[in-house]
């Protein structure tokens, strides 16, 4: 059994682990000070020289006392890499306004309004004009209620998570009311990992030139949010 270590040397140990979490939490709100993010190489950059200098701190004892400078840098980069990267993945500025034919999953439980329905699809793949194009993974649609010949509005078909669906769709890229101190909801949007909105496209012109709405099959995918309803 291994003796427990002397109690002098605790002193000289245990502020350790509390600078590396204090620097680590410095450097992670130092990025989110950032009126604009760096190229993502920029930050692959640090993140390797804080790798380095960390790795030669740890074999040179006298260089130790540098962790939380350490952790905040590498904290400063992951959280500007991870950005940047979510950044590059957003809707390209062509692709807004355009009539797109999107495949994709449900991926959280609809929610019903009078005369509509919102839900949150994580996309398979995307066509515009026949040709594959990039979106973002999550999007949020709204399904609008379609008039009928007597005048009332014919509610959208039932949809659960987890189902796979092909809509026509067009979408824009997140944009929140500038309210001083009020919520902000492209942030939310951000913190969800959504990066455009829209609504479904449906009727009988369009129906006839991308298809009609399809229910393609009920998956296994998100059975939270599939027994959020029950």
């Amino acid at each position: 059994m291994t003796a427990p270590a002397p109690a002098s040397t605790l002193p000289r140990t245990a502020w350790r682990l509390p600078a590396v979490l204090a620097g680590w939490l410095l450097g992670t709100a130092l990025q989110l000070q950032q009126g604009a993010l760096w190229p993502w190489p920029a930050y692959g950059g640090t993140l390797a020289l804080a790798l380095a200098v960390g790795g030669l701190a740890w074999r040179l004892p006298q260089w130790r006392w540098l962790g939380w400078l350490i952790a905040a840098l590498l904290a400063w980069s992951a959280c500007g890499l991870r950005a940047s990267v979510f950044l590059a993945a957003a809707l390209a500025p062509q692709l807004e306004g355009q009539n797109l034919r999107v495949t994709g999953l449900v991926a959280a439980m609809p929610q019903e309004r009078d005369a509509s329905l919102r839900l949150r699809l994580q996309v398979e793949s995307a066509l515009l004009h026949g040709a594959p194009v990039q979106v973002p993974a999550l999007i949020d649609l709204t399904w609008y209620a379609q008039g009928q010949h007597d005048g009332e509005l014919a509610p959208p078909p039932a949809v659960r998570a987890g189902e796979r669906w092909r809509l026509t769709v067009r979408l824009k890229a997140p944009h929140g009311a500038r309210n001083p101190h009020g919520f902000d909801y492209e942030l939310w949007l951000w913190e969800q990992g959504v990066q455009a909105t829209g609504y479904v496209r449906t009727s009988a012109r369009l129906d006839v030139l991308h298809g009609p709405p399809q229910r393609l099959a009920a998956t296994w995918r998100y059975p939270v949010e599939q027994l959020r309803p029950r």
